[in-house]
């Protein structure tokens, strides 16, 4: 099988190893993937704004699946274009898409699907925002509308602070606030069927301690010791399937990768977001962990064709920790050169936000990279991941140092 990867980050870097590690994967493309894709793929500079220009090389390179890994081209539509063209694609339609596109469409499906979330309310006007915020009181969550990288999001005390961020979105979801842990659950479906992989828990706040900024995600780990038994079971009964049987009703059947922001608070689960997309970070540890061949649980989601797969997993736990540039998030410094990245047994070194310049590699982005352990408890996974990050040399980067640290803790009984 022929396989085309679009997209350029550290979860397309852990899609692509997974994919090659499939032996039905013959061939394996990445549009314009990066210089660690690039071990394992034939790299093509094709910008994933542009949906022709991806129809052109999925065309010339007659592949037979083409994944789409971030969000901008799948509410672009681009996979729209290419199945009109007649590929397999992983990857929900523009129509589906929306439900990362727009929070304020995402609330209307899960209202219409019974979907448990905050209470909330869509304002355009200065006015309505000042009314809402002062009906739910702090904490605030504000949420821009449309697309923000997972930057769009404020949660705080200050009202100000929120009013100054709901009035610089043309449109924000104002909602109340979930207490309690928040964990990432994904579904690949083909359109009909989900099937829900296992969770984890990412890290959205810059520095240790989840103080300052939000970001893209610094971190993250899988299993969860911690969460309920069950919790896999109930959000497939409560959110995935009746996600998907609401978005097939509706005549845009969802097919790829669903991603649901869970909070677990004292009256149950609440969905927080949806995106349309494999997670990042959180892809750097479950891809490790997933046994089932990727490539074709991939190609048979992408022809409805998922009816009797089962996921199988490795007994093994998973730790992610992201390496990012100085003054991440708010203005990260690049072009600087990038060096000592070890080989560690267990430990991946997953590029994110790098270029390959006359063979020195450079840094490129706020999230360089991401760097994965793996191990038989999260204490070994958190070692070796560490371990690994602390022997790569870049001026002025930085790293959390507290990823799963408490879960690690808590699951020796300490």
């Amino acid at each position: 099988m022929k396989i085309l990867l679009v997209g350029s980050g550290g979860r397309e870097h852990a899609l692509a190893l997974g994919l090659k590690a499939d032996k039905s994967c013959t061939e394996l493309h990445a549009a314009p993937g990066n210089p660690g894709i690039a071990s394992v793929a034939t790299l093509h500079p094709v910008a994933i704004t542009d949906n022709n220009a991806i129809l052109k090389l999925a065309q010339q390179l007659d592949v037979d699946l083409v994944v789409v890994g971030p969000e901008v081209p799948l509410v672009n539509g681009v996979a729209d274009v290419l199945r009109e063209a007649g590929f397999a694609v992983f990857g929900p339609s523009k129509a589906a898409a929306q439900l990362e596109g727009s929070k304020d469409f995402a609330k209307g499906v899960m209202r219409d699907a019974g979907v448990p979330t905050a209470r909330s309310f869509t304002c355009t006007e200065q006015s309505e925002i000042e009314k809402v915020l002062d009906t739910f009181g702090a904490p605030y969550v504000v949420k821009d509308d449309g697309l923000a990288a997972g930057k769009g999001v404020v949660v705080t005390d200050d009202r100000q602070v929120a009013l100054e961020h709901a009035l610089a979105c043309s449109r924000v979801v104002i909602e109340e606030y979930l207490a309690g842990p928040e964990i990432s659950l994904f579904g690949i479906s083909d359109g009909r069927n989900i099937l829900p992989m296992q969770p984890a828990q990412d890290f959205k706040r810059a520095y240790d301690g989840d103080a300052g900024p939000n970001t893209g995600g610094m971190g993250a780990y899988s299993p969860l010791p911690w969460a309920p038994d069950d919790i896999v079971e109930e959000t497939y009964e409560k959110v995935l399937a009746p996600m998907i049987a609401e978005m097939a009703a509706r005549g845009t059947p969802f097919v790829g990768l669903l991603y649901a922001g869970l909070a677990l608070t004292n009256d149950g689960i609440r969905v927080i977001e949806f995106n349309a997309r494999f997670g990042d970070p959180e892809t750097q540890v479950l891809i490790p962990r997933l046994m089932t061949p990727l490539a074709t649980l991939l190609y048979n989601a992408a022809t409805d064709n998922l009816d009797d797969e089962v996921l199988q997993w490795r007994e093994e736990s998973a730790v992610t920790v992201v390496l990012a540039a100085q003054g991440y998030p708010e203005s990260p410094k690049t072009g600087d050169p990038i060096t000592s990245i070890p080989s560690i047994d267990k430990s991946q070194v997953f590029h994110a936000g790098t270029s390959d310049s006359s063979g020195a590699l450079l840094s490129t982005g706020g999230r360089v990279l991401t760097v994965t352990g793996t191990g038989a408890d999260l204490t070994e996974a958190r070692d070796r991941a560490y371990r690994a990050i602390s022997q790569i040399e870049l001026e002025g980067s930085f790293y959390r140092s507290d990823i799963a640290l408490n879960a690690s803790v808590a699951e020796k009984g300490n």
